[in-house]
């Protein structure tokens, strides 16, 4: 059933402080999803010196990135929840707290592991963030205004990639200008480089603490959805219950012990017996994040506010959604994502040369990996605004098929087609990044559309971040598959490309939402 568009009109100006609010919400998430790239491992490496572990700073990246995936997908599911039961703007209000916050707390981190904790509960409201203001935004802007919107939505995270790559290029002479305003202020002089020392991997996690401030703002000038509250007033959100949250626990916990058994810090272990812990776990994953809607619509069909033949629509919509977000997200970070560490490789920085009295003369640092993450960063926001256009005038699916047919190729030329980097890899860069990115100006559009408001958050947020858990597990296979082939990574980033096939397929089976309005 679709809206009666009976709902009480918002205001220009609530609708505005709406889509201002969530734009920066994600542009913030987007920054400091790009940050810890930039100052993990110099984190890393001043928090393992003179421990035991010395020197596996990149074990512990690698295993900090996946547990942040993990706890995004479960902060999709566990903040959409909230968002369907207490609200749009409170839910979002509380995500964007908790990954402002917590990131903040990083940079008071004494042990490698408080990092990956910390990060761990952030990435919760970094990935409950999108689920919310996706929601909210859909339900408050005219249906007219949703391509461009979705595409916005998309490039806003894009826009706080870009500025993390532009700060990593002009960082040298950030610290100096940040560390004198420090000393200037009144801060010890001592304190002050305490904080700017290693890239000032501290000032700036700590710095990660500022979105927070928009929480101010969300809550003096962003209106509730009037469709949630409707659901609200009709007694559905009732059939929410607390209990039900143990099913997202147990998710988070089998996708951790799927992370572990992968991870270096594991040792030794069998590939038959990975695989089988892989597929046990992903199976518990999927039963458990499901498992707090499913209560719901069966507590809500018992109760006669819920047609029975919707609860097997919304089961097999977020199933869908989770494949379509899977395709899109292994592609990004076990492919593309690793092409910023492909151009340090192919320009490496000029040391320089270490004279008698221990001055270096003769160092060039060619910023190739800022300039490629930047290239990647100017292309997705284009390309996210391009694909929820075309969605919005060509049909859902055929825009996505043409997507991953259009990443596949993208993705090949960039890495097949490249020994040496220059003009030609900057602009294949960008163009690859603007492709195998336009999916996420697409899914804003898409998948609002698949749900009902009384599970939209929660639909959607699932449907989005269980496809984190699958880039986790594939991300960590990267690795594996470029030792496989001899430590080539142009022969990897192609081969795993290819996930996006699938999805030409799998789009097929959802249904086409042009034209229609909002279900109710």
């Amino acid at each position: 059933m679709t809206s009666t568009n009976n709902e009480r009109p918002v205001s220009n100006r609530g609708r505005n402080a709406t889509l201002v609010a969530a734009l920066l919400g994600w542009m913030f998430d987007g920054f400091e999803m790009g940050l810890f790239p930039l100052i993990g491992r110099p984190a890393l490496k001043e928090l393992l010196e003179g421990s035991g572990q010395a020197g596996t700073e990149s074990d512990w990246f690698g295993v900090i990135f996946a547990v942040f995936l993990v706890g995004a997908a479960s902060g999709g599911v566990l903040f959409g929840w909230m968002g369907d039961k207490i609200g749009r703007v409170r839910a979002m209000s509380l995500s964007i707290f908790t990954y402002a916050v917590f990131t903040g707390l990083c940079g008071f981190a004494t042990e490698a592991w408080h990092i990956a904790v910390l990060r761990f509960v952030a990435s919760l409201g970094m990935g409950g963030e999108w689920s919310l203001g996706v929601a909210l935004v859909n339900e408050i802007w005219p249906g007219k205004s949703r391509a461009f919107i979705a595409g916005l939505i998309g490039a806003a995270s894009n826009v706080g990639f870009l500025l993390v790559a532009m700060l990593s290029m002009g960082l040298t002479g950030f610290i100096g200008s940040v560390q004198s305003v420090l000393i200037t202020a009144g801060i010890p002089e001592a304190s002050a480089q305490n904080l700017m020392v290693n890239s000032a991997w501290r000032f700036l996690m700590i710095s990660g603490a500022v979105p927070a401030l928009l929480i101010f703002f969300i809550r003096l000038f962003v209106p509730e959805s009037a469709k949630w509250e409707e659901e609200r007033d009709a007694g559905k959100t009732s059939h929410w219950s607390n209990v039900d949250l143990f099913g997202v626990l147990i998710g988070c916990l089998a996708a951790i012990g799927i992370i572990y058994v992968w991870s270096p810090l594991v040792g030794n272990i069998s590939p038959w017996l990975a695989v089988a812990v892989t597929v046990v776990g992903l199976g518990i994953c999927l039963v458990s994040f499901l498992y707090p809607v499913r209560q719901f619509l069966t507590r809500a069909v018992a109760a006669g506010k819920v047609a029975a033949t919707q609860k097997s629509t919304v089961i097999n919509r977020m199933l869908l959604g989770s494949s379509l977000a899977g395709v899109a997200l292994l592609g990004t970070w076990g492919s593309i994502q690793w092409a910023p560490s492909w151009a340090d490789e192919l320009q490496p920085n000029d040391p320089g040369i270490t004279q008698a009295d221990g001055s270096v003369v003769g160092a060039v640092k060619h910023f190739a990996k800022e300039k490629t993450q930047a290239a990647l960063a100017i292309g997705a926001i284009g390309g996210t605004i391009l694909a929820a256009w075309a969605a919005g005038k060509f049909g859902r699916r055929i825009t996505y098929a043409i997507l991953c047919l259009g990443s596949v190729a993208s993705a090949v030329y960039f890495y097949q087609g490249h020994t040496a980097f220059n003009g030609s890899f900057l602009f294949a860069a960008m163009l690859a990044g603007g492709v195998t990115a336009s999916f996420y100006g697409f899914f804003p559009l898409y998948f609002p559309e698949l749900f009902p408001t009384a599970v939209r958050a929660t639909g959607q947020g699932f449907s989005f971040n269980f496809g984190r858990i699958i880039a986790a597990i594939g991300g960590l296979q990267t690795a594996n598959l470029k030792a496989y082939f001899g430590g080539d990574l142009p022969k990897a980033g192609s081969v795993l490309a290819a996930i996006y096939l699938i999805g030409v397929f799998i789009v097929w089976l959802g249904p086409e939402t042009k034209g229609e309005s909002l279900p109710d």
